[in-house]
């Protein structure tokens, strides 16, 4: 795309985003200049005061205003159960869509040697200052399920066994309300291996 001054910059900036291609980021642009600049303004002035004042929990190292974020500093919630997951969206996830009463370890990122993605990149040091700390008891696996998510549950699950921690990881297979001629091999050869008794 040709320069087009402060138009075409907000376009470029716009692409950051994820799934927001050039095509995205002008709808976007335009509707936001065109028919919603009070909203743009009020985006804009959150946005940044998201970017000032929104940091990582010391605890859990999701996206929080605060020290510790709501979850870590509820009392309600049993802290000897740990769920640990990729990122800070995926704790949003998790708490939404489950009855988990636990808390989180938020590794930002997976294992990854090809990209430089070591164990200190995902303050592993951290998680097993958790565990020797003795108030962990168990841990739920619920990194993604690739490769590196795969190897980065299993790198953890031996850390814990270290520390005699509980590891579990999250089932993957079949979903709710899926039929089994449309689901990849992958998927079905998971979800046969982590099957559970009815009774």
């Amino acid at each position: 795309m040709q320069d087009q001054g402060l138009l075409g910059e907000l376009i470029k900036n716009l692409c950051c985003l994820p799934g927001i291609g050039p095509k995205s980021a002008q709808r976007m642009a335009f509707q936001l200049l065109q028919g919603e600049r009070l909203g743009a303004e009020k985006l804009a002035n959150t946005l940044l005061k998201a970017i000032e004042k929104i940091g990582y929990c010391q605890q859990c190292r999701t996206l929080t205003e605060e020290v510790l974020c709501h979850i870590c500093s509820q009392t309600s919630r049993d802290q000897s159960v740990l769920c640990i997951v990729e990122s800070p969206a995926d704790v949003w996830v998790v708490d939404q869509a489950t009855l988990f009463k636990g808390v989180y370890h938020v590794l930002h990122g997976r294992l990854s040697p090809l990209d430089g993605i070591g164990p200190d990149e995902l303050g592993l040091d951290l998680l097993e200052q958790r565990f020797s700390q003795g108030k962990i008891k168990e841990i739920i696996l619920a990194t993604n399920a690739t490769v590196e998510g795969e190897a980065t549950a299993y790198f953890i699950a031996e850390l814990a066994k270290k520390h005699q921690v509980q590891a579990s990881r999250i089932a993957h297979g079949v979903p709710m309300g899926g039929e089994l001629e449309f689901i990849d091999s992958g998927t079905l050869s998971h979800a046969f291996k982590g099957r559970n008794d009815m009774i």
